[in-house]
């Protein structure tokens, strides 16, 4: 083949990809909102707004069972008190499993809380937050969860901030045996958001709203019954994440982050566990 064919393919090929990339009206359905969710420029963009009716959200159309998974999020701006924006992975029922990011709105001029969680079999109670080192309201910035069997990573704009290993070894329940959907909304959670309920959500300051963009899944896709990464999936089928773990220098901006930027975490929080700390808090993996 001629160069200047290879040079034609090439560039087709990248326009192709460029042009299927991810996009909310393909990969999301807006779920509640009497039309407070807006999906906008041909399926670029999302909005979710809240007032003091109601609030809205969407979810993915696919399932998944393990991911590297990016959003972009721009937060509710000004006085965002009282108001939640959660950003999640979820199966349904009793013991379901969960990843969560929740942004917790605050007065203007204080800083959000990011909240982050993780269930197993319906077992949640692993709060840790963070305040973040930026002002989430000016421009968007990523909120990254690497999900694979060995490890769970929260990061945000690149620098992971928490990890949750497997240690099933030891008793402690992981998320890898249920698909899971992606979730979003933003609603009203001023009995608890911010300072512990003290501050209302004022409603004078309302819509508010939350802008997402630039949705991204490198993911196994879990449909009929069975995974789009086969039966065990590895990353030889090209998937790294699906081995991935944190190097020294991503644990080096872990630490810095949780140092100067975590405000609670569970497995510090001795008054809340009288009998001992749980275990993957006192246990290596």
């Amino acid at each position: 083949m001629a160069s200047s064919s290879i040079v034609f393919v090439t560039i087709f090929l990248a326009t192709l990809i460029a042009t299927t990339r991810a996009n909310f009206n393909n990969d999301f359905a807006i779920t509640w909102g009497d039309g407070r969710a807006k999906i906008l420029n041909n399926g670029d963009d999302l909005t979710l707004s809240l007032d003091k009716a109601s609030g809205s959200g969407f979810q993915s159309k696919n399932e998944y069972l393990f991911g590297n998974i990016d959003m972009q999020l721009k937060l509710v701006p000004g006085n965002s008190a009282g108001t939640v924006t959660a950003y999640y992975l979820s199966s349904l029922g009793s013991t379901h499993d969960e990843i969560d990011f929740e942004f917790l709105g605050n007065a203007s001029g204080q800083p959000y809380t990011l909240h982050t969680n993780v269930f197993a079999q319906g077992k949640g109670n692993r709060e840790q937050q963070f305040h973040l080192w930026f002002d989430p309201t000016k421009d968007f910035h990523t909120y990254s969860i690497l999900w694979n069997p060995q490890r769970i990573v929260f990061s945000v704009d690149g620098i992971p901030i928490r990890e949750f290993n497997n240690m099933e070894s030891q008793g402690v329940s992981f998320p890898k045996n249920q698909p899971m959907r992606i979730y979003s909304s933003l609603w009203n959670a001023d009995d608890w958001a911010t300072q512990g309920g003290r501050v209302k959500t004022d409603w004078t300051h309302a819509p508010f709203t939350a802008s997402y963009r630039n949705f991204n899944a490198n993911a196994c896709v879990w449909a009929s019954g069975s995974s789009s990464c086969g039966s065990s999936p590895s990353a030889d089928s090209g998937s790294d994440w699906l081995n991935q773990e944190l190097d020294s220098a991503s644990l080096e901006r872990m630490r810095w982050v949780q140092t100067n930027y975590m405000v609670y975490n569970y497995c510090a929080d001795i008054q809340r566990f009288p009998q001992g700390l749980p275990t993957e808090c006192t246990s290596t993996p």
